[in-house]
């Protein structure tokens, strides 16, 4: 199975094609541009549900009208909720203070906001819904979440965005402190992930090889093949790498 990431952000990227290489249903994964088109699906839904699978959706519409409909699609919306915010910044993490604010900047602020919040009260949570399409159109959606509490300083060299000061009582760390192994298999996107692997890997039939009724009808003789997957995508020239370590 073929995995087209309908996102641009090279750091989820990465992360999720670490993630998926102990998957024996993948084969690969690319993000939209790695098609060589350049698509910027949109996150209008006002939930992580519903933001997730408009960002599937939209994707899996505008590969499929440019000759790619043979890949399964996912997406993902994510963000942390800090409850001496109400929840912020929620749903609208990736444009909290401006989308091109350095992370920073903005874990800076949230300090700064939680100055005077005691230890007890400075709860919050990564929460990620990772939407998927099937090349058959069937669609999927999983949740995942961790706990954790807002540090009082940033730390950390590893991981991206509020990493720095996400404070995870269990280890004592930071998930910007903890190494990929350690975090990809705590974190709210590897929770998710984790349980679409599970379908995946439930499946009956092979996800890499697709039946298809071949119209080769000269006069009342009809042909049917079985074509590799791989084979298809590569005639796509879909571009999609091997998997990574």
């Amino acid at each position: 199975m073929r995995i087209v990431l309908a996102t641009n952000n090279a750091n989820k990227v990465q992360e999720l094609k670490t993630m998926l290489k102990e998957c024996s249903s993948v084969s690969g994964v690319s993000c939209i541009s790695d098609t060589g088109l350049a698509f910027v699906p949109q996150e209008t839904g006002g939930t992580f549900e519903a933001n997730a699978m408009q960002k599937a959706v939209e994707t899996a519409e505008f590969l499929a009208k440019n000759g790619y409909d043979k890949a399964m699609i996912v997406a993902d919306d994510s963000g942390l909720e800090i409850d001496a915010l109400g929840g912020e910044p929620g749903v609208d993490s990736a444009l909290y203070m401006g989308r091109e604010t350095p992370y920073t900047i903005r874990n800076a602020r949230i300090i700064e906001l939680l100055a005077d919040v005691p230890d007890e009260k400075r709860t919050a949570r990564f929460v990620c819904v990772i939407a998927c399409i099937m090349p058959c159109g069937e669609k999927h959606m999983f949740r995942g979440k961790i706990e954790g509490i807002i540090a009082r300083e940033q730390r950390g060299e590893n991981g991206f965005g509020y990493d720095p000061i996400f404070l995870v009582p269990e280890y004592g760390k930071v998930m910007a402190e903890l190494s990929g192994e350690e975090k990809n298999a705590i974190s709210h996107r590897g929770r998710a992930l984790g349980q679409m692997v599970e379908m995946l890997d439930a499946q009956d039939t092979p996800l890499d090889t697709f039946d298809y009724e071949l119209a080769k009808r000269a006069d009342n003789d009809t042909a049917t093949e079985t074509i590799a997957f791989d084979e298809i995508i590569d005639d796509l020239g879909i571009g999609c790498d091997e998997l990574q370590g």
